[in-house]
């Protein structure tokens, strides 16, 4: 008995001693707290990523491509600092940044092409963190939402319920909301908006885009069976001498082309919106054309009187302003066409055609008709160089009422322009050229200034009589220069 209670009060006396030297030893030796944190650190997780996504830079951009970065790994980025050049489907535009930071991961490098909206472009990190150890997601998150692949028809998933309409009363749309709205048949109650007094700006109609489900596939698309394997077809005999093949074939780089070869163009984004829209131009749009001859001997006199002053204008300035006083003064041609109908225009904004080495573009003088021919000819300096140069602002080539393209200066004595769409009317301008007319007043033979301009027209908004006074009109302001002041 006294030794079992010896060797209890000896067991309690050892506890004793080790909760001590425990306590002692957690105290000294905060070991654990920093195997803790070393673990939670960012050398272990990596740093949180500020995204940047591919944004959509005009309306009708689908997918782009990076020209030039203009920031490099690591140097630091404030909001609205210009980081790359993107190629839309209108124009090479600068990408600026959304926020603070450091430019932390490119995952596009220069030159990548066909981009999609969405799709992540680079990583940034805040102010203060190691951009080194930035997280980088996995190359599936980097893709857009939208382009994930569609299940297999034989799958029995269910559906995604499509969101409940988030607006009531009269809705509030951005043109590049509806734009994108209308492209993708989405419904625009279906969109939250974001915007002042509920607008439903471009953002809340691409998450709309991002959130709404992928179209049924039809029950035709059901997977085919299995072809059996068919014998291989017995080399075919080479064509007789002298004949000539069907396909020609691919021309081989650095080698001198065979008759009948061609090579693979690479189209720009640019060069393929505008077959689009030429397409879409021609096989939508019911063209009607008229032509009529302007005597701009006047218009040639004032210029050269204006010369004399040093104020430099072009002929092509007075035919901008002429034809924005005579839409002033006939608004029922200054319309457009949307889904629903005719559209009457406020405003008189003048695009004009400007050839580069991507294609056609057509930058807008605004109010041309109440700017001076002085004031219409630096605008339209300006805005052709940035357009050449691939520098245009969105605002700067949407939203035209009337557009004119001029080939006078090649030698081209008239044709017919292709209208832009949504736009009702494109005037055509050929050269100036000398001519010998019978002047009516006195049967006597004058020399006379005569430049072709044709007027191609939707049929749907106007028609031939309205299209004839149209022309009619423009060519007394033009051989009137004085009216265009009186407007």
């Amino acid at each position: 008995m006294a030794a079992s209670l010896r060797l209890g009060r000896q067991g309690i006396y050892l506890g004793l001693r080790v909760s001590k030297f425990n306590k002692c030893f957690w105290a000294t030796h905060p070991w654990q707290d920093r195997v803790r944190h070393f673990f939670q650190s960012p050398w272990m997780l990596g740093v949180s990523p500020l995204k940047v996504q591919m944004p959509a830079l005009s309306p009708t951009m689908e997918e782009g491509n990076i020209v030039k970065w203009l920031k490099k790994e690591g140097e630091e980025v404030a909001a609205g600092d210009a980081l790359c050049e993107i190629e839309t489907d209108k124009a090479v535009v600068t990408m600026e940044s959304n926020d603070d930071g450091v430019l932390a991961k490119i995952l596009m490098e220069e030159g990548s092409r066909n981009v999609r909206l969405g799709t992540l472009i680079a990583l940034m990190v805040e102010e203060g963190q190691d951009w080194k150890q930035v997280e980088i997601p996995p190359p599936d998150a980097a893709a857009p939402p939208a382009t994930q692949a569609a299940a297999p028809p034989v799958a029995a998933a269910a559906a995604p319920s499509p969101p409940k309409p988030a607006t009531s009363g009269p809705l509030r749309l951005s043109p590049a909301a509806r734009h994108i709205l209308d492209t993708h048949g989405l419904d625009p109650k279906l969109a939250t908006p974001t915007g002042p007094r509920g607008l439903i700006t471009k953002e809340d109609a691409l998450n709309l885009l991002k959130t709404s489900p992928a179209p049924k596939a039809t029950p035709a698309a059901v997977a085919p069976a299995a072809p059996s394997p068919v014998p291989a077809p017995a080399a075919t005999p080479p064509p007789p001498p002298g004949s000539r093949p069907n396909i020609p074939p691919l021309s081989i780089p650095g080698k001198p082309g065979a008759p009948g070869t061609f090579t693979e163009v690479p189209a720009s984004n640019v060069r393929r919106v505008i077959a689009q829209r030429l397409t879409q131009s021609k096989t939508t749009i019911p063209h009607a054309y008229a032509s009529i001859d302007c005597d701009m001997a006047a218009v040639m006199q004032l210029r050269k009187d204006l010369g004399e002053e040093q104020i430099k204008v072009s002929v092509n300035d007075f035919i901008i302003k002429a034809a924005a006083v005579t839409l002033k003064e006939m608004p029922e041609v200054n319309v457009t066409w949307s889904g629903d109908g005719p559209r009457a225009l406020d405003s008189v904004h003048i695009s004009i055609a400007v050839a580069t080495d991507r294609g056609l573009i057509t930058p807008i003088i605004k109010d041309a008709a109440n700017k001076g021919v002085q004031e219409i000819s630096a605008n339209a300096k300006a805005l052709a160089q940035k357009a050449r140069d691939g520098k245009l602002l969105p605002e700067e080539y949407q939203g035209g009422s009337f557009s004119i393209s001029n080939l006078g200066m090649f030698g081209i004595s008239g044709f017919s322009a292709v209208i832009n769409p949504p736009q009702a009317c494109i005037l055509a301008v050929g050269t100036s050229r000398a001519e010998l007319r019978l002047c009516e007043e006195d049967q006597t033979l004058r020399t006379q200034q005569l430049m072709t301009v044709t007027l191609s027209s939707d049929g749907r908004l106007v028609d031939d009589e309205l299209a004839s006074r149209f022309l009619d009109k423009l060519r007394a302001n033009l051989e009137q220069p004085q009216r265009m002041a009186l407007a």
